[in-house]
């Protein structure tokens, strides 16, 4: 039999979380499903919503009815990460653990490897440059003698906050994040009534857009919405101290509102926000377009308000990439693994705020990620789904050949097939400035990557794994 990995201390704020990867027994489990959407909301109300949503207005050229349109539309997909987490109080693990029961013990650790750590090595950095420019420019402006040595130093305290969220872990995140989503709404909130005034509500473009120009930046605002909320296939792994028997309905909601609703309403600011700024000074960014547009008083409020929320996001990632190195097989416990992820972070943060050719090539990466988190996310919701949520934690630890999870020399087929054909259909039509699939030429440079990633990803996994896991479910019967 496979062994369980040792029962470990309660949950709590205010102690290192040193449980990883390990199942949570039953005596240990606790919460609400409600708290969750606290856990979500901190890191969406963003400075980036505002900066995704004034691209719909101004770069793409949508009407602001058209771009609350897109906006709402695209927030949906906020239930597939809702579907995912109500995964982790039925197998009592991380979902990186889970998903052996799609991909294989082998063919998950590739998997994890590239999406569940690389990717999120990635965002870290992004995020942490964003937050490190803002402050720098606030340290600058209040007399700070070096540019280069503030952005270092803005670097490295907000690295340490982060992992400081990480290693203290689930407890602190699920009682912190309550407070922090609170503070950071009233920020945006007063941020938005300075912008609200400044708006014409009754503005058109120059030249509306029809036809298939029209479709294409649709379609385009759509797939930049979309990559949110598909790339949170780490959802699980928040809610899996939640009891066993918690209402699937309630994580699902609380989740998927949680992550929605400051979206939309951010979002739509920052439509409206983009029908006043022009191209010339957005490229500078939108956080110090907001700067100009905020009184003395609120400048330096806001920019906390940004490191804050960058903390929040980034202390969520790397504490669900602290399991990921475990998942895949590193002899390392999570709270060292949080350190060294966070130490690599700061340091490919301290680069990419150094060289402004590498920024730009990570960016391009990024422009992608809907390639892989499109799929992926899919694969794993439509596995919650014919599984009725029904997972064994015990045997997701069993890495024997032979085992219910080891499949063929240790990997999944149909989860490996389902995700390789999602990404390519999905890479045939994405539509950027630099690549464009042959698909999404044929349509007019229609972009249909989010859609397309997920149906097709969806459907194959249901035809190539329902047999197996009906033999499965029956078998334990």
């Amino acid at each position: 039999m496979p062994k369980s990995p040792p029962l470990q201390s309660a949950d709590r704020a205010s102690r290192p979380e040193t449980r990883g990867i390990d199942l949570v027994p039953e005596t240990e489990r606790h919460g609400r499903a409600r708290s969750l959407f606290a856990v979500w909301a901190a890191p969406n109300v963003s400075v980036l919503s505002f900066t995704i949503g004034a691209s719909l207005t101004l770069l793409l050229g949508l009407e602001i009815w058209q771009a609350v349109l897109v906006i709402v539309a695209a927030q949906l997909l906020w239930a597939l990460p809702g579907v995912v987490a109500i995964s982790g109080p039925a197998a009592g693990t991380s979902g990186s653990v889970i998903q052996r029961a799609i991909y294989g013990v082998r063919g998950n650790r590739i998997v994890i490897a590239v999406y569940g750590w690389f990717i999120s090595g990635v965002f870290l950095a992004l995020n942490w440059v964003a937050s490190s420019f803002m402050g720098a420019e606030l340290l600058m402006r209040w007399g700070f003698p070096d540019r280069l040595t503030a952005l270092i130093l803005v670097s490295i305290a907000v690295s340490a906050c982060t992992v400081l969220i990480a290693v203290f872990g689930h407890g602190m995140i699920l009682r912190s994040y309550t407070w922090v989503t609170t503070g950071l709404t009233l920020i945006f909130v007063a941020v938005t009534a300075c912008i609200l005034p400044r708006i014409d509500l009754g503005f058109a473009q120059p030249e509306p857009l029809s036809g298939a120009a029209l479709w294409s930046s649709l379609s385009i605002g759509f797939a930049i919405l979309a990559s949110t909320p598909l790339s949170y296939s780490n959802s699980a792994d928040l809610a899996r101290y939640l009891p066993r028997h918690t209402s699937a309905r309630s994580i699902i909601a609380a989740t998927g509102l949680g992550g929605a609703l400051p979206s939309i309403v951010l979002v739509s600011v920052g439509a409206l926000l983009g029908t006043i700024v022009t191209p010339a000074a957005a490229e500078q960014g939108i956080e110090y377009v907001l700067l100009e547009l905020l009184p003395g008083w609120l400048g330096p409020v806001f920019v906390l308000g940004v490191i804050v929320n960058t903390i929040a996001l980034n202390g969520m990632t790397t504490y669900t990439a602290s399991m990921a190195f475990q998942s895949i097989g590193v002899p390392i416990r999570r709270i060292p693994s949080a350190i060294l992820i966070g130490a690599l972070g700061t340091g490919f943060t301290i680069v990419l705020v150094l060289s402004t050719s590498l920024l730009g090539a990570v960016n391009l990466m990024l422009q992608f990620l809907i390639v892989i988190s499109a799929p992926t996310m899919a694969v794993y919701a439509t596995d919650v789904v014919l599984r009725r949520n029904r997972y064994d934690g015990l045997a997701l630890f069993d890495e024997r050949p032979g085992a219910a999870y080891w499949f063929r020399g240790g990997f999944g087929a149909a989860g490996l097939i389902a995700v390789v054909a999602g990404g390519v259909a999905a890479a045939l039509c994405v539509s950027t400035d630099v690549w464009t699939g042959p698909i999404a030429v044929a349509l007019g440079f229609i972009d249909l990557s989010a859609p397309v990633g997920v149906i097709v990803s969806a459907a194959l996994y249901a035809v190539l794994a329902r047999r197996g896991i009906r033999r499965e479910r029956a078998a334990v019967r």
